[in-house]
């Protein structure tokens, strides 16, 4: 899989700009993945689908998402910088004293 993604830098999702060549061999990389995956779990005795729900309950215990941007936080330094441009009630636009343009959004 790192091979693949190696040189590819950002990548779009869809995968726009890749060929159809690229597009099948990722498939079957993914596939293979997939597969160990089930075998692993199957020789561990893991339920692979109950585990994999159970996860992603606690992912959303442990990541709440944001009411202001529906954006899930993991630090209070990111939400902290989220809160920059919120406004302080000084009368003026603080996205304006910052530099930033007015009016187009942040």
């Amino acid at each position: 899989m790192s091979e693949i993604f190696q040189w590819k830098g950002e990548v779009a999702r869809g995968l726009p700009d890749w060929k159809d060549e690229e597009r099948i061999h990722l498939g079957e990389e993914l596939s293979d993945v997939l597969l160990y995956l089930v075998q692993l779990s199957d020789t561990c005795g893991i339920d692979l689908g109950k585990a994999a729900l159970r996860k992603i309950q606690l992912n959303a215990q442990k990541y709440p998402p944001n009411p202001c941007n529906n954006l899930s936080l993991k630090t209070e330094e990111e939400a902290a910088a989220a809160r920059v441009f919120e406004d302080d009630d000084d009368g003026d636009d603080d996205r304006a004293a910052a530099g930033q343009e007015v009016g187009k959004g942040v």
